[in-house]
Protein backbone atom coordinates (compact mmCIF):
# COMPACT_ATOMS: atom_id res chain seq x y z
CA UNK A 1 0.00 0.00 0.00
CA UNK A 2 1.25 3.81 -0.45
CA UNK A 3 2.70 4.29 2.29
CA UNK A 4 3.11 8.12 4.31
CA UNK A 5 6.60 9.61 4.02
CA UNK A 6 6.75 9.17 7.28
CA UNK A 7 6.18 5.45 7.44
CA UNK A 8 8.65 3.09 6.16
CA UNK A 9 8.59 1.01 2.49
CA UNK A 10 10.24 -1.16 0.31
CA UNK A 11 9.97 1.20 -2.86
CA UNK A 12 10.58 4.39 -3.82
CA UNK A 13 8.51 5.46 -7.33
CA UNK A 14 9.52 8.89 -8.59
CA UNK A 15 7.06 10.29 -10.40
CA UNK A 16 7.88 13.49 -13.26
CA UNK A 17 4.06 14.98 -13.84
CA UNK A 18 1.01 14.79 -12.48
CA UNK A 19 -0.73 13.12 -14.82
CA UNK A 20 2.09 10.60 -15.34
CA UNK A 21 1.36 8.77 -12.03
CA UNK A 22 2.36 4.82 -10.65
CA UNK A 23 -0.91 2.99 -12.65
CA UNK A 24 -0.79 -0.41 -12.71
CA UNK A 25 2.59 -0.76 -11.07
CA UNK A 26 0.58 0.78 -8.10
CA UNK A 27 -2.39 -1.42 -8.13
CA UNK A 28 0.54 -4.14 -8.44
CA UNK A 29 2.55 -2.94 -5.92
CA UNK A 30 -0.71 -2.80 -3.59
CA UNK A 31 -1.76 -6.17 -4.61
CA UNK A 32 1.56 -7.61 -3.44
CA UNK A 33 1.05 -6.22 -0.04
CA UNK A 34 4.44 -3.81 -0.56
CA UNK A 35 4.50 -0.53 1.20
CA UNK A 36 6.08 2.42 -1.32
CA UNK A 37 6.33 6.30 -1.29
CA UNK A 38 6.02 8.22 -4.33
CA UNK A 39 7.20 12.01 -4.94
CA UNK A 40 6.25 13.71 -7.47
CA UNK A 41 8.47 16.52 -8.99
CA UNK A 42 5.24 18.32 -10.92
CA UNK A 43 3.60 18.58 -7.53
CA UNK A 44 6.34 20.08 -5.64
CA UNK A 45 7.30 16.85 -3.79
CA UNK A 46 11.32 16.83 -3.00
CA UNK A 47 12.94 13.99 -3.65
CA UNK A 48 14.59 11.99 -0.68
CA UNK A 49 18.90 12.83 -0.68
CA UNK A 50 18.95 9.26 -0.44
CA UNK A 51 17.97 5.82 -1.00
CA UNK A 52 19.35 3.91 2.11
CA UNK A 53 15.91 1.68 3.44
CA UNK A 54 14.86 0.88 0.59
CA UNK A 55 14.45 -2.58 -1.78
CA UNK A 56 13.21 -1.26 -5.13
CA UNK A 57 13.40 1.89 -7.47
CA UNK A 58 10.45 2.51 -9.56
CA UNK A 59 10.96 5.69 -11.88
CA UNK A 60 8.18 6.49 -14.06
CA UNK A 61 7.81 8.18 -17.49
CA UNK A 62 6.74 11.83 -18.93
CA UNK A 63 6.77 14.06 -21.66
CA UNK A 64 9.95 15.88 -20.48
CA UNK A 65 12.78 14.98 -22.23
CA UNK A 66 15.72 13.01 -20.84
CA UNK A 67 18.23 15.70 -21.72
CA UNK A 68 15.86 18.57 -19.94
CA UNK A 69 17.22 20.94 -17.78
CA UNK A 70 15.64 20.31 -15.27
CA UNK A 71 17.11 20.09 -11.51
CA UNK A 72 14.38 16.96 -10.68
CA UNK A 73 16.06 14.65 -13.61
CA UNK A 74 19.45 15.12 -12.26
CA UNK A 75 18.47 14.22 -8.80
CA UNK A 76 16.31 11.07 -10.54
CA UNK A 77 20.17 10.03 -12.05
CA UNK A 78 21.87 10.82 -8.93
CA UNK A 79 19.73 8.52 -7.06
CA UNK A 80 19.99 5.85 -9.89
CA UNK A 81 23.54 5.68 -9.63
CA UNK A 82 23.36 5.41 -5.89
CA UNK A 83 21.06 2.64 -5.95
CA UNK A 84 23.61 0.95 -8.54
CA UNK A 85 26.25 1.36 -5.96
CA UNK A 86 24.01 0.07 -3.18
CA UNK A 87 22.76 -2.75 -5.46
CA UNK A 88 18.93 -1.55 -5.43
CA UNK A 89 17.13 -2.42 -8.94
CA UNK A 90 15.63 0.11 -10.75
CA UNK A 91 13.02 -0.23 -13.19
CA UNK A 92 12.34 2.68 -15.60
CA UNK A 93 9.23 3.01 -17.45
CA UNK A 94 9.88 5.55 -20.51
CA UNK A 95 11.73 8.41 -19.49
CA UNK A 96 12.41 6.54 -16.20
CA UNK A 97 14.27 3.96 -18.64
CA UNK A 98 15.92 6.84 -20.59
CA UNK A 99 17.60 8.40 -17.13
CA UNK A 100 18.53 5.08 -16.17
CA UNK A 101 20.77 4.55 -19.33
CA UNK A 102 21.86 8.61 -18.97
CA UNK A 103 22.51 7.55 -15.22
CA UNK A 104 24.69 4.85 -15.97
CA UNK A 105 26.67 5.95 -19.10
CA UNK A 106 24.18 6.05 -22.52
CA UNK A 107 22.84 8.65 -24.11
CA UNK A 108 19.26 9.69 -25.65
CA UNK A 109 18.59 11.79 -28.24
CA UNK A 110 15.18 12.13 -30.64
CA UNK A 111 14.58 9.13 -32.71
CA UNK A 112 13.56 9.47 -36.55
CA UNK A 113 10.02 8.61 -36.07
CA UNK A 114 8.39 9.11 -32.98
CA UNK A 115 5.96 6.21 -31.81
CA UNK A 116 2.26 6.38 -29.82
CA UNK A 117 -0.33 3.48 -29.43
CA UNK A 118 -0.04 -0.02 -28.93
CA UNK A 119 2.41 -1.51 -31.11
CA UNK A 120 4.29 -4.78 -31.27
CA UNK A 121 7.77 -5.22 -29.39
CA UNK A 122 9.94 -8.64 -30.00
CA UNK A 123 12.70 -10.01 -27.21
CA UNK A 124 15.95 -11.29 -28.23
CA UNK A 125 15.35 -14.57 -26.99
CA UNK A 126 18.47 -14.59 -24.42
CA UNK A 127 18.99 -15.59 -20.61
CA UNK A 128 18.10 -12.20 -19.59
CA UNK A 129 15.40 -11.77 -22.29
CA UNK A 130 13.73 -14.88 -21.57
CA UNK A 131 14.11 -13.78 -17.36
CA UNK A 132 12.09 -10.36 -17.56
CA UNK A 133 9.61 -11.16 -20.67
CA UNK A 134 9.15 -14.90 -20.51
CA UNK A 135 8.94 -17.51 -23.32
CA UNK A 136 6.68 -15.91 -25.73
CA UNK A 137 9.11 -13.57 -27.82
CA UNK A 138 6.19 -10.87 -29.53
CA UNK A 139 4.32 -8.45 -27.13
CA UNK A 140 2.39 -5.98 -27.51
CA UNK A 141 2.61 -2.77 -25.48
CA UNK A 142 1.67 0.71 -25.02
CA UNK A 143 4.20 3.47 -26.15
CA UNK A 144 3.97 7.18 -26.01
CA UNK A 145 8.07 8.56 -27.00
CA UNK A 146 9.33 10.75 -29.65
CA UNK A 147 13.37 10.12 -27.77
CA UNK A 148 15.07 6.88 -27.22
CA UNK A 149 18.30 5.57 -25.55
CA UNK A 150 20.12 5.09 -28.44
CA UNK A 151 23.56 4.75 -26.44
CA UNK A 152 22.95 1.74 -23.97
CA UNK A 153 25.47 2.68 -20.95
CA UNK A 154 29.13 0.13 -20.90
CA UNK A 155 28.00 -3.73 -20.00
CA UNK A 156 23.96 -3.07 -20.75
CA UNK A 157 22.41 -5.83 -22.85
CA UNK A 158 19.62 -5.02 -24.97
CA UNK A 159 16.60 -6.74 -24.94
CA UNK A 160 13.94 -5.91 -27.15
CA UNK A 161 13.35 -3.85 -30.51
CA UNK A 162 10.56 -2.82 -32.49
CA UNK A 163 9.99 -1.77 -36.12
CA UNK A 164 9.96 2.07 -35.16
CA UNK A 165 12.79 1.82 -32.36
CA UNK A 166 15.29 -0.30 -32.18
CA UNK A 167 16.18 0.10 -27.98
CA UNK A 168 12.99 -0.89 -26.59
CA UNK A 169 14.26 -2.38 -23.30
CA UNK A 170 17.83 -3.34 -21.58
CA UNK A 171 19.45 -4.88 -18.36
CA UNK A 172 22.16 -3.86 -16.53
CA UNK A 173 22.88 -5.62 -13.63
CA UNK A 174 19.82 -6.15 -11.46
CA UNK A 175 17.83 -3.27 -13.37
CA UNK A 176 15.55 -2.92 -16.25
CA UNK A 177 15.03 -0.06 -18.30
CA UNK A 178 11.92 0.22 -20.69
CA UNK A 179 11.27 2.43 -23.65
CA UNK A 180 7.27 1.63 -23.10
CA UNK A 181 4.63 1.88 -20.71
CA UNK A 182 4.01 -1.43 -18.93
CA UNK A 183 2.45 0.31 -16.40
CA UNK A 184 -0.47 1.58 -18.79
CA UNK A 185 -3.99 1.99 -17.52
CA UNK A 186 -7.09 2.77 -19.61
CA UNK A 187 -7.44 5.68 -17.26
CA UNK A 188 -4.10 6.73 -17.86
CA UNK A 189 -4.53 6.58 -21.49
CA UNK A 190 -8.07 9.08 -21.60
CA UNK A 191 -6.20 11.63 -19.01
CA UNK A 192 -3.46 11.81 -22.21
CA UNK A 193 -5.66 11.68 -24.76
CA UNK A 194 -7.49 14.39 -22.98
CA UNK A 195 -4.80 16.98 -23.78
CA UNK A 196 -2.40 14.85 -26.38
CA UNK A 197 -0.35 17.99 -27.36
CA UNK A 198 0.23 19.64 -30.62
CA UNK A 199 3.30 17.22 -31.53
CA UNK A 200 0.85 14.39 -31.17
CA UNK A 201 -2.18 16.01 -33.69
CA UNK A 202 0.90 16.78 -36.37
CA UNK A 203 2.54 13.47 -35.62
CA UNK A 204 -1.02 11.53 -36.53
CA UNK A 205 -1.05 12.22 -40.60
CA UNK A 206 2.97 12.59 -40.61
CA UNK A 207 3.91 9.15 -39.33
CA UNK A 208 0.64 6.16 -39.81
CA UNK A 209 2.54 3.57 -39.01
CA UNK A 210 3.92 4.25 -35.99
CA UNK A 211 1.39 6.74 -34.54
CA UNK A 212 -1.93 5.49 -33.87
CA UNK A 213 -5.22 8.17 -33.97
CA UNK A 214 -6.91 7.97 -31.10
CA UNK A 215 -9.50 6.12 -32.67
CA UNK A 216 -7.67 3.60 -33.40
CA UNK A 217 -5.80 3.62 -29.68
CA UNK A 218 -9.33 3.55 -27.98
CA UNK A 219 -10.22 0.16 -29.71
CA UNK A 220 -6.83 -1.34 -29.75
CA UNK A 221 -6.67 -0.93 -25.58
CA UNK A 222 -9.34 -3.48 -24.74
CA UNK A 223 -7.66 -6.12 -26.93
CA UNK A 224 -4.09 -5.61 -25.64
CA UNK A 225 -4.59 -4.40 -22.11
CA UNK A 226 -4.89 -7.36 -20.30
CA UNK A 227 -1.58 -8.95 -21.98
CA UNK A 228 0.17 -5.90 -20.96
CA UNK A 229 -0.49 -6.53 -17.16
CA UNK A 230 -0.10 -10.33 -17.50
CA UNK A 231 3.51 -8.66 -18.65
CA UNK A 232 3.56 -6.56 -16.07
CA UNK A 233 3.08 -8.87 -13.51
CA UNK A 234 5.90 -11.08 -15.25
CA UNK A 235 8.17 -7.97 -14.98
CA UNK A 236 7.22 -6.40 -11.61
CA UNK A 237 8.38 -10.03 -10.07
CA UNK A 238 11.22 -10.73 -11.63
CA UNK A 239 12.32 -7.18 -10.46
CA UNK A 240 10.75 -7.58 -6.69
CA UNK A 241 13.20 -11.08 -7.26
CA UNK A 242 16.23 -9.33 -7.39
CA UNK A 243 15.70 -6.72 -4.08
CA UNK A 244 18.43 -8.19 -1.17
CA UNK A 245 18.03 -6.90 2.41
Amino acid sequence: MRALDSEPADVLVLQHLNEDGPGYLGEWLDAQGIAWHVRCAEAGETYPPSLRGYRGLAVLGGAWGANDDRPTLRQAEALIREADALGIPVIGHCLGGQLLARALGGSVRPLPRPEVGWWPIAHTGSAAALAWFGAETAHTVYQWHQDGFVDLPPGAELLASSPACAHQAFAIGPHLGMQFHIEITPQKIAIWLDQPGEAYRANVPRFPDSVQDPASMNAATPRHQAGSQALADRIYATWRSRWTG
